[in-house]
């Protein structure tokens, strides 16, 4: 019998979606805020699953966001955002953030994301800004 590896990890704050590539008289290059957060995202990788063997085949992956609740929200609305009735319906796209999280996750938890043939991606409300990744091996 084979295990099926699966990991979970989080990244704690602003989840910041994938920025178009911009152009320059030298080339093109990633915009820095996006560069940033995938280096953060790497390096609580690399801390949490220390010496981690890429994984192999394919993969399911999920992603949960967690967006802020505005302060200027009504007690009513808060209450409504808390408990899932509303879910966040503005910007930015939920491709866009998972492209960021699983671009900066090549050759770290797997060797491409080319190897990635489910995903999940849901947005959610909540007291703290941050994503939620699980990998999965698949059969």
């Amino acid at each position: 019998m084979v295990e099926i590896l699966e990991i979970e990890f989080e990244v704690v704050g602003e989840v910041v979606a994938k920025g178009r590539p911009r152009l320059s008289r030298y080339g093109t290059y990633t915009p820095a805020k996006t560069k940033n957060y995938e280096t953060k995202v790497q390096l609580l990788f690399k801390n949490k699953f220390k010496d981690f063997k890429p994984m192999e085949g394919p993969l399911a992956i999920e992603v949960d966001v967690f967006m802020y609740i505005p302060k200027s929200d009504s007690k009513k609305m808060r209450a409504r955002k808390k408990c899932n009735e509303l879910r966040p319906t503005k910007k930015p796209d939920w491709d866009n953030m998972a492209k960021s999280i699983t671009d900066a996750l090549n050759g770290l938890a797997y060797k491409d994301d080319s190897q990635i043939v489910e995903a999940t991606v849901r947005k959610w409300f909540g007291e703290e800004q941050k994503a939620v990744v699980k990998i999965k091996e698949l059969q």
